[in-house]
């Protein structure tokens, strides 16, 4: 089961944000679905009959506000797409959180974090590492 359909994250400077979440989902192999001048949205919508994909959009919104509490996290297919999506995120203006690396919750959860220009923490994990 896949307990999200879609999900959507704010910033107040979208333009400023876009470059790293272009960056950050390219890394990941989530494609670029839609970019507006007030949103810009990555992977694919769900339609009738086929409910197996996700979606993100990050919207603009002067009310966007980070908090330590929330994350976001998104799975990664590989070790490599973690690493990559922590390297891109560092490139295009990310904060480490935490480099990529097996965490505590199981043996083999591999994930890294980022905090994206404004300070939305985001995280990518593959529950499947084998090293």
């Amino acid at each position: 089961m896949q307990l999200l359909d879609h999900v959507s994250i704010t910033v107040k400077d979208l333009e400023n944000a876009k470059p790293f979440y272009k960056a950050v989902m390219r890394a990941l192999g989530a494609e670029l679905a839609y970019e507006e001048n007030s949103a810009i949205g990555f992977g694919e919508r769900n339609h009738a009959n086929d409910d197996l994909h996700t979606y993100v959009s990050i919207f603009q919104s002067q009310q966007a506000a980070p908090d330590p509490r929330r994350h976001y996290c998104f799975r990664a297919g590989s070790i490599e797409q973690v690493q990559a999506f922590h390297a891109a995120g560092l490139a295009a203006g990310g904060t480490d959180q935490g480099a990529p690396g097996l965490r505590s919750y199981h043996p083999q959860y591999y994930a890294a974090f980022l905090l994206d220009p404004e300070g939305n923490k985001l995280e990518a994990v593959v529950h499947r590492a084998r090293l």
